[in-house]
């Protein structure tokens, strides 16, 4: 092992990065077996150069800032830099990627990473934290929380119990983040992909400095990228949901006519109406869902479809497009 990239999008939280990477540095220099390793930061500054004071990172040797054309968000930060990174990553390099705000805490980074130091010939695995308790959340945060992962689970048949919190190798990373998928969504992504991967147990910490700044809405759109991903099984889902009911609306059908020949059994018009509108309408709107849904999946990806490779500009491009 030559070198560790610390790969973590920074959106205004320059004063708590400051202090987990120094807390990084000092549970690498108590282990033997990270110590002697190259350590590498990669910053995303995600306000896409409208925080000044990631000016204070520039001068660290060991640091290097990453700028985005506009805002891309946590989770697609991640991708987009790996993806920058990918020709100076080399394979038996680890990386690893976290928040900024010290919620993933630098201390589980040994256990998270041992996997892959245990078995350096699996180079296509991906060892993710799952988290097993947030202690520090409020209780309409974890009530809002249980109902999106039982939702999740209904939708996708996959359980959520991870972050950004992940390691793997960067024969991994120059491969893996090359998938249409991770446009979307990265932590869902590595679920919805099935690539070989490992769960570690590790609680969430505390926020190093200041508040969060993802609302409930935040929140909420989020949600919705981390089903993307999962467009597919969705779509399968739901369209075997359709088929069961008309299915039922079917037999319904046959029930209330088999019961009409009988003569015994008086049914009310309205009945008959009724089961044939609620039938088109819960097939209508479940086959409007499945059109709309995989319609911005797809729109979702396009802003960040090849972008690594366009941005920034090169000199002579940036100044054949002034000439211009």
């Amino acid at each position: 092992m030559t070198r560790i990239w610390f790969v973590s999008p920074v959106y205004l939280d320059v004063p708590s990065y400051v202090i987990l990477r120094e807390r990084i540095r000092t549970v690498l220099a108590q282990h033997p077996e990270l110590a002697a390793a190259d350590a590498r930061f990669v910053v995303l500054d995600d306000t896409a150069g409208l925080d000044p004071e990631i000016e204070r990172l520039r001068g660290l040797g060991d640091l290097e800032v990453l700028l985005p054309p506009f805002n891309l968000g946590h989770q697609r930060g991640i991708v987009y830099a790996i993806r920058t990174l990918g020709r100076s990553i080399a394979d038996d390099d680890l990386v690893i990627t976290l928040d900024a705000d010290g919620e993933d805490t630098p201390e589980d980074i040994p256990k998270l990473v041992a996997p892959l130091l245990e078995h350096p010939e699996l180079h296509g695995h991906v060892v993710m934290a799952m988290r097993t308790r947030r202690r520090y959340a409020s209780a309409r945060f974890r009530i809002l929380y249980f109902c999106f992962r039982a939702m999740f689970r209904a939708l996708t048949g996959t359980t959520v119990r991870t972050g950004n919190f992940g390691a793997f190798r960067g024969w991994t990373a120059r491969r893996l983040f090359l998938h249409p998928s991770f446009d979307l969504c990265y932590s869902a992504t590595i679920l919805a992909l099935d690539v070989p991967r490992r769960m570690v147990p590790c609680e969430r910490g505390p926020r190093i400095d200041g508040t969060s700044r993802m609302g409930y809405s935040r929140l909420a759109i989020h949600a919705l990228r981390m089903l993307l991903p999962f467009a597919e099984r969705i779509a399968r889902r739901l369209f075997v949901l359709c088929l069961a009911a008309l299915a039922t609306a079917i037999l319904g059908a046959a029930t209330i006519a088999a019961l009409s020949l009988i003569g015994d059994v008086t049914i009310p018009s309205w009945a008959t109406y009724a089961l044939v509108a609620i039938s088109a309408l819960c097939v209508l709107g479940l086959g409007n869902l499945v059109v709309l849904f995989t319609v911005f999946s797809q729109s979702r990806a396009i802003s960040l479809a090849n972008l690594e490779q366009v941005w920034p500009p090169r000199p002579h491009e940036a100044r054949e497009r002034q000439l211009a």
